[in-house]
């Protein structure tokens, strides 16, 4: 299960899961371009950062955005000292993520090559009714290694 921490007016958020996470999403894009005059939502892009602190250590909202957690992930393992991701752990098959700062920012340029744009899906069962949006993850293998694997970052592992 996921959970917004803050969401982008301040205002905690307890919910167990949205029903669309992606129009949830889509809505802060919204609310940032207002926030900002002379941004056009159609250059407007989501962007994250995966934070170093537990859900327990955020006690504000962020200037610009949403905090996520509760995601989890398939096929890879994260390396909370390095903030990257890395192969996973024998025997274990999904690894929670810590928590994700998601903020919108106002340009149309490409993705770093270098990063991997893991899928978030709502369940493990994969499809494009499941699909939600990505997030951008750190790595020091190749982005198409960790697309080899099928890692993907889950809101629900049951």
């Amino acid at each position: 299960m996921y959970k917004i921490c803050y969401d982008y007016h301040g205002q905690t958020q307890t919910h167990m899961q949205l029903v669309y996470l992606a129009g949830f999403l889509t809505a802060m894009r919204q609310e940032v371009t207002r926030a900002h005059k002379g941004w056009a939502l159609d250059s407007v892009t989501l962007h994250n950062d995966v934070l170093r602190q537990s859900k327990e250590d955020i006690t504000a909202p962020p200037p610009e955005g949403v905090f996520i957690y509760g995601l989890y992930l398939d096929g890879a393992s994260w390396d909370k000292r390095n903030c990257r991701l890395m192969e996973s752990h024998p025997k274990v098959l999904f690894t929670l993520l810590p928590v994700v700062h998601m903020y919108a920012i106002n340009s149309t340029a490409p993705k770093d090559p270098r990063l991997y744009q893991c899928p978030i899906y709502k369940k493990p069962h994969r499809t494009d009714l499941t699909y939600i949006s990505f997030i951008v993850l750190k790595t020091t293998q190749s982005p198409d290694h960790w697309t080899l694997r099928g890692v993907a970052a889950l809101c629900d592992i049951k």
